[in-house]
């Protein structure tokens, strides 16, 4: 008994003592993640408005395996490796990457498969861009981290777009917020700053996993996490001198490459848009037009015109001396849209005098009309019939996207002569 009684002190005491000293090193990193981990709160944030934001975009159904497969550290870790042979950005296996490969394939591995689906739209474009600038392309994985690949994604503290641009490093990277447009939820030009920033910082570090850091926290926070750890420059050993955030950041990032390259050994298959990048194209615009008329006109919905043009914040495209801005359509639609390039304009501007038309503003009126959807009808088209907007329609009958069905009956508030 006595012996017994000795090795319970023992070991107790040497539980304590290796306790104590794991905290003193890092109080918080080998915990399980919580729901309160600042990192996975926003990103839960984001997911939710990245669903209503895509919601169109895919199927009521998320294709994920029930069955959660679970793997010993020695084959996370294989995978690992296999993943940094393929870069020179430092990927590791350790206690803190495997807390974030479990969030992704494990407790949000049904908004994976969706995210999936939505790489296969925007990486091809991140790619290209990496490219350009002669980046990793294992940089596009942090737009997941960021944004959950929604382009109108904003933090609390008012990180805007697919990479979270503040409003002055925006506007130092030469993106442009107005009223109009902010250029921060613009694919392809915040794309591009993220470029610019990642190869300026690299410039500075030499490092990829401190140029993340930098990317989350700035680079005044990384210089004084190097000073304070006694001048090493590897994230690992300032990790504890950096911000609550960022030092799940690079670990959240390793975590993203290893779950979007190995998703199919855990289950998860991806989940496909209906849109494809291959199946779109880029427009420059010359005057100003609005959203609700190309719809009509073009017979496209509007969540589909607000997806594929996430910048223009009212659905307006405006028309800005030295500065140029695009229309991107689904190819079929292009078309159309190059066919009748001339009739879209003059609906906006006096062709002859290039004045800005007082196209009229739709306002409710007395008359309410019951509208039983024929076959063949959508938004657009009942829109134009009875002289009103698709978002006027939704709002009346608080729908949440241009879906709708054969016999369903619409709630219209038009002008007596349209009846």
């Amino acid at each position: 008994m006595n012996n017994l009684r000795k090795f319970l002190i023992f070991y107790f005491l040497s539980l304590g003592f290796f306790a104590s000293a794991h905290n003193e090193e890092n109080k918080d990193s080998l915990k399980v993640v919580f729901l309160d981990d600042p990192l996975v709160a926003n990103f839960d944030s984001i997911l939710l408005a990245n669903y209503a934001y895509t919601e169109h975009l895919f199927g009521a159904e998320l294709n994920t395996n029930s069955v959660i497969p679970d793997f010993s550290d020695s084959i996370y870790e294989f995978r690992i490796k296999e993943l940094d042979a393929q870069t020179p950005i430092n990927l590791v296996f350790n206690p803190y990457v495997k807390n974030y490969i479990n969030v992704y394939t494990k407790q949000r591995r049904t908004q994976m498969s969706r995210m999936m689906g939505l790489a296969e739209y925007y990486f091809p474009m991140f790619e290209e861009v990496l490219d350009q600038f002669n980046l990793p392309l294992e940089l596009k994985y942090l737009a997941i981290v960021e944004s959950a690949l929604n382009p109108r994604a904003k933090s609390w503290a008012g990180a805007t777009g697919l990479w979270q641009f503040m409003y002055n490093t925006g506007k130092e990277y030469d993106l442009k917020v107005s009223s109009y447009v902010d250029e921060r939820m613009d694919p392809y030009r915040a794309t591009v700053a993220a470029c610019m920033y990642f190869q300026s910082s690299y410039k500075v570090y030499g490092d990829w996993s401190l140029v993340l850091a930098s990317y989350n926290s700035g680079r005044g926070n990384v210089n004084k996490a190097i000073r304070r750890s006694g001048g090493h420059k590897n994230f690992w050993k300032i990790k504890r001198f950096l911000p609550k955030e960022t030092r799940s950041y690079v670990p959240a990032f390793i975590a993203v490459c290893y779950a979007m390259n190995y998703a199919q050994e855990h289950g998860i298959t991806l989940e496909k848009p209906k849109v494809s990048h291959y199946e779109i194209d880029t427009i420059e615009v010359k005057y100003q037009i609005d959203f609700e008329y190309l719809s009509s006109s073009l017979e496209i919905s509007m969540s589909e015109l607000e997806f594929l043009n996430p910048a223009y914040k009212i659905n307006v495209i405006p028309h800005i001396s030295g500065r140029k801005y695009y229309l991107t359509l689904p190819i079929e639609k292009m078309g159309v849209f190059v066919a009748n390039e001339k009739e879209i304009y003059a609906h906006f501007i006096d062709l002859n005098t290039q004045k800005q038309k007082a196209y009229p503003k739709y306002s409710e009126k007395d008359e309410r009309v019951v509208h039983r959807v024929k076959n063949g009808e959508y938004l657009g088209k009942i829109a134009s019939r009875y002289g009103c907007s698709v978002s006027k329609i939704r709002k009346w009958n608080n729908l949440k996207n241009d879906n709708i069905r054969v016999g369903q009956r619409l709630i219209l508030y038009i002008r007596p002569d349209r009846v």
